[in-house]
């Protein structure tokens, strides 16, 4: 069967902070509320199973809430158990996205021995972090996110950062990027935040407009052009340069079909996508099914396929080979929040694509010719 990834939830919808604009705030109650924690039990069979498919390579996608909060006992254990299932061969790889505000010593001592990537939520300097991603007493966390990223830098942990655009930092590209240059980040990820308002069913008031991304978009790779592409990664950006060189994408926001994993819940319930944590889009339970009948059922093809009901104006669009649509999460419209048949950030993207694609193509011969 075809090799997927893991998106794990160990730790559920928990956190140790309280974004203003946390995605789960306006998520149905299937993502379930209370003290959320994975058990021994489906820890075990998570990873007996998923090793037992034989890829090649095998990555394990530790997200939430905030997966440090599971424990640094919990990932030794996941090590050990990573040791005890995996073939000779086989290639296994662990990411973890956090806040960052847990890591000290211990927890990068141990990361950089077992190769752990790490992505670190950080949304620019003090002014635009601390705006949104506030603690639960309602103080920021800039000082403590900075204080992880250096201990990173010090154990040589591999770390990437992920910025959520939002509508307070949006404005800001260059000072976002020369920020995270000076903070020594080589690889960086922009996250255009579009969420629907659970109150009001609009467009949320954080949520950023198509123009707005369209420009930092351009920006960002001008800043990106003038650096060096070759001294810093930006995801989407290296995705476009992937296709201009190979056809293929490397991110699902722009590729054919959705994603190529699962998402494992806390419970061991299992889901086609993180955005998409509803009963629809329900697979089954690792404790009930095994996982490679969960990602090869008819409700995984089926959801899928959906990013390829694309709207008209997308078929007949100049970039659709390149855009596919966008993430089918951003499938709204602006008016009233309701599903669209096109990328909320479509006028994004045509501004983004008609400006950045002459440059792209220039990258990608200099990478071909070097190749």
């Amino acid at each position: 069967m075809q090799p997927f990834t893991l998106l794990i939830k160990p730790s559920g919808s928990n956190c140790n902070i309280d974004c203003r604009y946390c995605f789960y705030k306006s998520r149905s109650p299937e993502v379930g509320s209370g003290r959320q924690r994975m058990s021994d039990e489906v820890l075990d069979k998570l990873i007996k199973d998923y090793l037992q498919l034989g890829f090649p390579v095998n990555s394990f996608a530790w997200q939430g809430g905030e997966p440090t909060l599971m424990g640094l006992d919990f990932y030794k254990k996941v090590i050990e158990l990573q040791n005890k299932y995996g073939k000779p061969g086989q290639e296994i790889t662990n990411s973890l996205q956090t806040n960052g505000i847990l890591l000290n010593d211990e927890w990068c001592k141990f990361l950089a021995e077992n190769n752990f990537l790490l992505g670190i939520s950080i949304d620019g300097p003090k002014e635009f972090h601390d705006f949104y991603r506030l603690d639960h007493s309602g103080a920021g966390t800039f000082e403590k996110v900075v204080h992880g990223i250096e201990k990173c830098k010090e154990y040589q942990v591999e770390f990437n950062t992920l910025t959520l655009l939002n509508a307070h930092n949006i404005e800001h590209p260059e000072k976002i990027f020369n920020f995270l240059i000076e903070l020594g980040v080589e690889f960086m990820q922009f996250i255009p935040c579009v969420e629907i308002d659970p109150d009001t069913q609009k467009i949320a008031d954080f949520s950023i407009k198509p123009e707005q991304y369209g420009n930092f978009l351009c920006k960002i790779f001008d800043l990106w052009s003038d650096y060096g592409p070759d001294k810093v990664s930006i995801r989407d950006f290296d995705s476009i340069l992937s296709y201009c060189i190979s056809k293929h994408h490397t991110i699902c926001t722009y590729d054919r079909l959705c994603g190529q994993y699962i998402v494992i819940e806390h419970s061991g319930e299992a889901f086609c996508c993180d955005f998409f944590v509803e009963p629809q889009w329900r697979l089954g339970n690792i404790l009930e099914t095994p996982i490679e009948k969960l990602a090869s059922s008819e409700i995984k093809r089926k959801f899928d396929r959906t990013k390829q009901n694309l709207s008209n104006k997308c078929l007949i669009c100049r970039f659709l080979s390149v855009c596919r649509g966008g993430c089918v999460k951003n499938r709204i419209t602006a008016d009233n929040g309701i599903s669209g048949t096109e990328s909320y950030f479509c006028g994004a993207y045509k501004k983004f694509f008609e400006y950045s694609m002459p440059g792209f193509l220039q990258i990608a011969a200099i990478i071909k010719a070097k190749m």
